[in-house]
């Protein structure tokens, strides 16, 4: 009987559309070649490691989160109530942290997952992302619906978020509807490239929010905006008009930097890519720092160009699964996953959790 698991889920970079996932819009998001990876086995007590830390639990308080690296880890086991239980989870992750690629969902969904099969229990997708941006959203920060739903099903898709406003309650809102669109597109014609300023997504997105709380027109104008350009974005994305594709990412983050949803670091790097050649160029996720998406028929220019401008981290987006659980059978496959957790541990230029 197999009671060790290696799970893992990559991090998403948002093509067009975002941030309406949080306004019951419609995004077009990819994921990342980089993943979060998590080993989970029996233990006389339950423990945690990451990036050479270990943390025990040995009673309610020790799962108050502290802003340290196993706040995640504490949220999906306080929200389980599994305090007392007795295994152990080890984890690595080579997404970017806090550069608006979906590092905390990519790990979120990797422990879900990884605690759901030393358990058992067998839940759809659809139960396990929404369950992981509840988690995310109610113990650690402000988070859209796209991140935990991309860190869960992974490759490049289309997803409609129509009637999901955070009603707050787990499992009182309707599921997204999630399109893959990578069986019908061979080109990802992507580069992502970090500013090198990690950003808190709630300190992006909150000042917006309260807008969109309050009634602001101007907001709520812009946002049916953005959710329809990730629409013409679909289409143009199929008949690979990278030309149409672009100037609509571009009026993206134009409506969002307007908002006050970028930031100077990121409009920076986005102004070089556009005078490298790029198509379009946007926030792949939120501002204030992290991490932009170009699209171009050429990259390497693009690539030089952002370079040239500060970019700390290059990276680029593939179609990739999304979030998986191996059995590990035997100590060869234990062993096996150590070092996957090694090598992403090595692999993460920045500390995380």
């Amino acid at each position: 009987m197999t009671h060790a698991f290696l799970s893992t889920a990559p991090g998403r970079c948002g093509i067009i559309g975002n941030p309406t996932d949080m306004y019951g819009g419609s995004v077009l998001s990819c994921s990342t070649q980089e993943r979060a990876a998590v080993l989970i086995e029996p233990s006389e007590v339950l423990k945690f490691e990451v990036a050479g830390q270990h943390f025990e639990v040995h009673r309610p308080e020790d799962l108050y989160p502290d802003g340290g690296y196993f706040d995640v880890a504490k949220a999906i086991i306080d929200f389980l109530d599994l305090g007392s239980a007795k295994f152990s989870l080890r984890w690595a992750c080579d997404v970017p942290f806090a550069a608006g690629l979906s590092s905390s969902s990519a790990m979120s969904v990797s422990i879900l997952n990884a605690i759901f099969a030393f358990l058992k229990r067998d839940e759809h997708p659809f139960f396990r992302a929404e369950m992981a941006r509840h988690i995310e959203l109610n113990y650690m920060a402000l988070c859209g619906y796209q991140d935990a739903y991309m860190c869960m099903f992974g490759g490049l898709n289309y997803m409609d978020f129509n009637g999901k406003q955070f009603y707050r309650a787990f499992g009182d809102e309707p599921y997204a509807t999630v399109e893959p669109l990578h069986k019908y597109v061979s080109d990802c014609p992507f580069v992502l490239a970090h500013t090198g300023v990690q950003r808190s997504s709630g300190t992006v997105h909150l000042p917006i929010r309260e807008r969109w709380l309050e009634g602001d027109r101007e907001v709520r104008r812009c946002y049916l905006r953005i959710a329809h350009l990730a629409r013409l974005g679909k289409r143009a994305l199929l008949a690979k008009d990278w030309q149409r594709l672009g100037v609509l990412m571009t009026e993206n983050h134009d409506i969002q930097r307007d908002l006050g949803g970028s930031g100077p670091d990121n409009d920076r790097l986005i102004r070089a890519a556009r005078d490298g050649g790029a198509l379009g160029a946007k926030l792949a996720g939120a501002g204030g720092g992290g991490t932009i998406i170009a699209l171009a028929a050429d990259l390497q220019p693009v690539v030089e160009a952002v370079k040239q401008a500060g970019a700390s981290r290059i990276l680029y987006p593939k179609p990739r699964p999304g979030a998986t659980v191996v059995p590990l059978k035997n100590t060869a496959d234990r062993e096996r996953a150590k070092r996957e957790l090694a090598l992403r541990g090595k692999q993460a230029d920045i500390q995380y959790f």
